[in-house]
Order: C-alpha cells, then structure tokens, then sequence
C-alpha cells in the first residue's frame, strides 16, 4: 500500500477539508503524468496496441485542462492499471505508473505512485548490474522536473512515504 493509513491534509484540496489549492493539485498531476510519461516505452514496446496505459497520462493532463472529469480520468488510471496484470517487469511497473499519474486527480496523494512505480520500470529494464544506478538515475530525473511552486511538499512526502514506496527516493 502506497498511500498512507491517515490522509495528509497538505494532498487533500481546500474544498474538502484540506490545505491542497487547485493550482497546486494540477501541478501534482502533471508531475505525475511527466514520470509514467518518461517510462511509457517500457510497456508501450510490451503491449503496442495496448492504448490504455497512454490513454491514462492523457487523462490526467486532459483533467488539468478541465476537458475531462474527475471520475473520467479515475477510470482512465484504473483501466492502466488494468493492463498491468498481464504484464511484468518494466512493463508492468510502467502501466502502474501510467495509472496512477491518472488517478491523482481523485487522490492527490497518488503523486507518488506515479513516482514510484516509474522508477521502479526504469530499475527493472536496465541491464543485469546496472539496476541500482538505473534507480538513483531515474529518482534525480523526477526531482529535477518537480515544479518549484510544490518541491518541498513533494520532498517531504517522499521522506514520510519512502518505506512505503519500497524506499525508492533515496537519491
């Protein structure tokens, strides 16, 4: 389980409750939609008439534009990850990834799952010994796309959720 026991006021948006501006939930979104993004090929060279995995990062920046619903950019991550039990590997962690990026605008905490699983294809699709500076490589990659306006609430919800991500953000 990605998502911790106790919903994070700081991922919940003003409007039910929490801290979260939609500004800054869109900006989350299309963070996470940048990290499946960067490992689409993984599962895309796996299954290349699979749409679903793609389709899902396209929801979610379709949702940032307001051109499609929450609940329709849900069921776009769902069915991503969906594709994902067929697969393994790189190309499975890619179609999680995919997935979750989608999911993020019903759940801003699913930032990290995107993330995470991400940095776990670009892990398991690197050459036998390489895996771990494949790992450290594709963390750095994702901290360097994070926009200003949310690196800190990032950072830190990567240092809470670190054990729950299979500990993947040590950089």
């Amino acid at each position: 389980m990605i998502l911790p026991k106790v919903r994070d006021p700081r991922f919940v948006t003003i409007r039910r409750g929490g801290t979260l501006t939609d500004a800054d939930h869109h900006l989350l979104a299309l963070w996470a939609a940048a990290c499946a993004e960067h490992v689409l090929d993984r599962v895309e060279s796996a299954q290349p008439q699979n749409p679903r995995p793609r389709r899902a990062i396209e929801h979610a920046r379709a949702w940032v534009r307001g051109e499609v619903k929450m609940m329709q950019a849900r069921s776009a991550g769902g069915h991503a990850m969906g594709a994902a039990r067929d697969l393994r590997g790189a190309a499975r962690h890619a179609a999680y990834a995919a997935g979750q990026a989608a999911v993020v605008a019903h759940v801003a905490a699913h930032e990290l799952g995107a993330a995470a699983y991400a940095i776990k294809a670009a892990r398991a699709a690197a050459p036998k010994g390489e895996s771990e500076a494949a790992r450290r490589l594709e963390c750095q990659w994702r901290r360097d796309r994070l926009p200003e306006a949310i690196r800190e609430l990032v950072f830190d919800d990567q240092r809470l959720r670190n054990d729950n991500c299979w500990s993947v953000f040590d950089c």
